[in-house]
């Protein structure tokens, strides 16, 4: 079939004498719909408001530049990623990836690992819609609301959503991104238009040197955690328009686009404030980007940006909720979870168990962590911090994968040494240190005075032996399952 036939992933049956029943995902969804939805996990507009100002605060003027050197270097990952895609055409993502070029073992451990992270950051996204709600009534002038409300609430539109079809929950993704990148950029457009801040515009947020006045490893640690979702593109292999081309341009555009709206909102924030926005990101940073985009355009954006950062989050949950659903889809079809969460839903076609499990797992997560802190006090920064933290090692572990598979496979055609060996390499050093950042500054990524929180990452390191033990288990007792490992079909 030529490249310029589109080409769909049909759903293939199993007959089981009652009729024919999918037992793959299946969908159309082409580079925008699937960008959109991998771009939704990052909540664009609850980076520009949130923890842009952190950004800021760490790397003061220079903070722009710090977008753009993450920019180029989740570009190298997504080089090493990309080129990887084609060559282990599998839906498994992190996972597959893992499983081809480390190991089996490896692989497992990899994949219960994403499993973790993905779901914490899934808890995170309700927490933190929930407190963001609580806020906004307060700021009307409403009553005093528990966060886990608003949690609860999200949390059974986002299960009955993820239920069905990928493409319901594309279209919804779609109209939410396009919502808040518009309001991001009618503040970007407003500063423009009012010829910059109090000093008007300036090129040195752009200069290395800028950065280098500022904490540099704090400063690109958070400009790093922001950027995550795009790398969860290859996990909907089976329900995107012509895989080789749709996943590729949907991962580069992810990053070009977020990485683009980050450089100038990071800018035009800056900007916004002159010298006055390093004390204003820590003085207020919750407050830096509703005050600023009140001030530019009209009053009462300042409630409005409040308000899409709900609806912000509400995306994001769901654009989380499909990529763990997926890769408990992935884990059944291997065996390696029970075959229950692998079953497509016959009218659907879409992994309704398993999206049902990670709805009832959220839930039991969430519920004491709720009766143990009503307030929700730090819940939203520990479980947004501890995710990335297990995202972010898992991208080095690709990036180490990649190289590994190519050393040990060989280049094919169209494949050179930059994107099987340098651009991962590269990635897999900075990302590397990026990590051990994170561990070393956590007290910043999670909040609390430094060391208190460490504990917290024995989640991650127990939930990587767990994926491990599995599979020795698997290697001993039950080979045939141990060879399936890291072989869902495409």
């Amino acid at each position: 079939m030529s490249d310029s036939t589109p080409v769909v992933n049909p759903p293939s049956t199993t007959n089981l004498g009652t009729g024919a029943v999918p037992d793959k995902l299946s969908g159309r969804m082409g580079v925008g719909s699937l960008m959109l939805t991998v771009l939704a996990f990052s909540a664009p507009i609850a980076v520009v408001a949130g923890f842009i100002p952190f950004t800021i605060t760490f790397g003061g003027e220079g903070a722009t530049f710090a977008f753009v050197a993450t920019t180029i270097l989740l570009l190298l990952f997504a080089v090493g990623y990309v080129t990887m895609t084609k060559r282990i055409p599998k839906p498994g993502s992190f996972y597959a990836f893992v499983s081809a070029g480390l190991g089996k073992v490896s692989g497992l451990g990899a994949a219960f690992l994403a499993v973790v992270s993905y779901l914490l950051m899934l808890g995170g996204c309700f927490v933190f819609l929930g407190l963001t709600a609580t806020e906004l009534i307060e700021s009307i002038g409403g009553p005093t609301t528990p966060w886990w409300l608003w949690g609860a609430l999200a949390w059974a539109v986002v299960g009955v959503l993820c239920y069905f079809h990928i493409e319901v929950s594309a279209k919804v993704l779609s109209v939410a991104m396009v919502l808040e990148v518009t309001i991001a950029m009618i503040f970007n457009v407003a500063v423009v238009l009012h010829g910059g801040g109090p000093e008007g515009f300036s090129a040195t947020p752009f200069s290395p040197a800028a950065l280098s006045h500022g904490d540099v490893g704090v400063t690109m640690l958070f400009a790093v955690m922001v950027f995550l979702g795009f790398e969860a593109t290859a996990v909907f292999r089976d329900e995107v328009r012509t895989p080789d081309r749709t996943i590729p341009r949907a991962t580069y555009g992810a990053v070009l686009f977020v990485g683009v709206l980050y450089i100038l909102s990071c800018y035009l924030l800056t900007t916004a404030y002159g010298s006055a926005a390093v004390d204003a990101a820590t003085n207020d940073p919750k407050s830096m980007f509703p005050a600023a985009i009140g001030q530019f355009v009209a009053p009462f954006f300042t409630q409005l940006t409040f308000l899409f950062i709900i609806t912000s989050e509400l995306a994001a949950a769901i654009s989380v909720h499909n990529v763990v659903a997926r890769y408990l889809f992935n884990l059944g079809r291997d065996r390696a979870l029970p075959a229950y969460v692998a079953k497509v839903h016959p009218r659907h076609h879409s992994p309704a168990r398993a999206s049902t499990v990670t709805a009832v797992i959220v839930a039991v997560v969430l519920l004491p962590l709720g009766l143990t802190n009503t307030a929700g006090v730090g819940l939203d920064a520990q479980l947004f911090g501890l995710a990335t933290v297990g995202l972010l090692a898992l991208m080095t572990v690709v990036s180490v994968s990649v190289i590994v598979w190519f050393a040990r496979t060989g280049r094919s055609a169209g494949e050179n040494s930059f994107k099987c060996y340098i651009a991962p390499g590269i990635a897999a050093v900075t990302l590397g240190a990026t990590v051990v950042l994170a561990v070393v500054h956590f007290d910043l990524v999670v909040g609390g005075a430094p060391g208190q929180n460490l504990v917290l990452l024995t989640v991650l390191a127990v939930s990587a032996i767990a994926g491990v033990a599995l599979a020795l288990y698997f290697k001993s007792a039950r080979p045939r399952t141990y060879t399936g490992l890291g072989q869902t079909a495409s």
